[in-house]
């Protein structure tokens, strides 16, 4: 029996696709994780997998001398993960990018633990490239952030079982929607302050022709009476919300527009942009639009007028659904099971 550690931290987009590779793992491998006090401990729970704590250290852009301590906290954190590691013996970490990743992966290198890392947008994150020479493969989603490592392979995205083949009967009578189209709108894990607020200031008119089915984040619910409106904080299948979408608004992190686009789901992408952004969800729109695989509005361009225009031009576009139902984006989890089982096993693939 091989025993492989998962790492990956501080957002939901760093945890379900270690959740979606660990499902698929096989009988002859036990997973555990390791990571911070945060969602991945939650979501680890929820899903009865052995979890083990460790601090992590993660770089605040524009705020100098909030990263002045780094260095000092991060040999610590590297320390508290070795004793994890000593006590729990694993054959293989496994890493999804994001600060969580660091400890784990360092003290793995000097126990002679073989480390892969998955990077999952378009540009690799900076917990990535730090790593990246310690680790015996870095797979990637797209094949340009595969180009920037010696040792890169793209495998796809990582995307839970639950996904696929759900019914749209059982999803619409979940959200108590009716035969309308539906638009699904999210704004990532913890929501949209910005897309929540101009979604809401349309619904009305986009109500007349579609039901909304709008998943806004904790405690970001309002009261509302608009017929075929319907907001959730968020929910642990997504599976089902997306089996009830004809379209989609979004924003553009890689793991749920990689899931969009293999659902073949016509959606409007808002990609995030500000300062505590590296401009990944832009250059991961970019990546998909160049194919007429969705279309994108600029959050800076983003208004009721704008966005309304944009869900009736999204709904009526027969060449997107045309690019969509060719594409070949798909779920990644077959390539990146064989680059594990290579690695722990010494199989060529």
């Amino acid at each position: 029996m091989k025993k492989i550690m998962f790492c990956g931290g501080g957002s939901a987009g760093h945890v379900i696709p270690n959740i979606a590779v660990i499902e698929n793992l096989g009988e002859n491998i036990e997973a555990c994780y390791m990571g911070t006090d945060g969602i991945e401990k939650r979501i680890c729970k929820s899903n009865n997998i052995e979890f083990y704590e460790c601090d992590a250290v993660k770089f605040v852009r524009g705020k100098i001398f909030k990263n002045l301590a780094l260095p000092f906290k991060l040999i610590k954190s590297v320390k508290t993960a070795g004793k994890i590691l000593d006590d729990v013996k694993p054959d293989l970490i496994f890493c999804k990018g994001g600060y969580a990743c660091m400890p784990p992966a360092l003290a793995a290198k000097k126990r002679n633990i073989p480390v892969i890392t998955h990077e999952s947008d378009v540009s690799a994150g900076l917990a990535n490239k730090l790593i990246a020479r310690r680790c015996k493969k870095v797979l990637t989603s797209f094949p340009s952030a595969a180009r920037e490592f010696a040792n890169g392979i793209c495998t796809g995205t990582p995307m839970r079982k639950n996904l696929f083949d759900r019914s749209k009967v059982e999803a619409r009578e979940y959200f108590q929607l009716d035969m309308r189209p539906t638009l699904l709108v999210t704004g990532g894990g913890n929501g949209s302050e910005i897309i929540n607020h101009t979604i809401r200031k349309s619904a009305a008119k986009l109500c007349k022709d579609y039901n909304i089915l709008h998943i806004c984040g904790k405690g970001n619910t309002v009261a509302t009476n608009i017929y075929g409106y319907r907001q959730i904080e968020f929910t642990d299948d997504m599976g089902l919300a997306y089996a009830c979408a004809d379209g989609a608004v979004s924003r553009c992190g890689s793991n749920t527009a990689h899931e969009l686009v293999a659902l073949k789901i016509p959606t409007l992408f808002i990609p995030l942009e500000n300062k505590r952004s590296r401009g990944d969800q832009i250059k991961n729109a970019e990546f998909f639009v160049a194919r007429g695989l969705c279309k994108v509005l600029r959050e800076r361009e983003l208004s009721e007028k704008t966005l309304i225009a944009g869900v009736y031009e999204l709904f009526s576009d027969e060449k997107l659904k045309t690019a969509l139902a060719a594409s070949a984006v798909k779920c990644g989890n077959e390539r990146i099971i064989k680059e594990i089982y290579g690695t722990l096993y010494g199989t060529k693939n």
